[in-house]
């Protein structure tokens, strides 16, 4: 029961922070965007689906992994995840830095890579739950890009 409850603990608090860490306001909707952006309401039920399925990846590796250095593994791969998306919304959203959360995305998209590759012989299950995340994060890093591209420079004060 330990691991299905840090699991969800963690999955809840990604999904709350990140929704904290998101200001909507007048700066991102000034922000030109490509045409092809999901609407904003789409963003909260795409993260909690992703999201509860990493949690259920993270418990099928962790009850798979055969000794501590692949619980070890379980452990860093998915500990290293979290902390790279937690820090996406900090760099777009409050800091309005789009340009420094695209390098940022690189390192969560490596993450997911990770993940996906060293989870498959632990767990092939468990590898194959990440793959919506990893799409959906190489969708998001196609936006951020375009974002990025509509919109430079940042960081200049008016």
């Amino acid at each position: 029961m330990g691991p299905i409850i840090i699991a969800i603990s963690v999955a809840l608090f990604l999904g709350v922070a990140g929704g904290l860490m998101t200001p909507i306001d007048r700066w991102y909707y000034d922000l030109r965007k490509p045409a092809w952006q999901p609407p904003d309401w789409a963003f909260g039920p795409a993260w909690t689906i992703i999201l509860g399925l990493a949690a259920w990846s993270a418990v099928l590796a962790w009850e798979a992994a055969m000794g501590e250095t692949q619980r070890a593994t379980v452990i860093i791969l998915f500990a290293s995840n979290a902390v790279c998306h937690f820090k996406w919304s900090p760099l777009f959203f409050r800091l309005r830095r789009p340009d420094w959360a695209l390098v940022e995305v690189a390192f969560l998209w490596a993450s997911l890579v990770a993940l996906v590759v060293l989870l498959w012989p632990i767990s092939p299950l468990a590898s194959v739950l990440i793959w919506p995340y990893l799409a959906w994060v190489t969708f998001a890093a196609a936006l951020n890009w375009a974002i990025v591209r509509l919109n430079r420079p940042f960081g200049r004060t008016a």
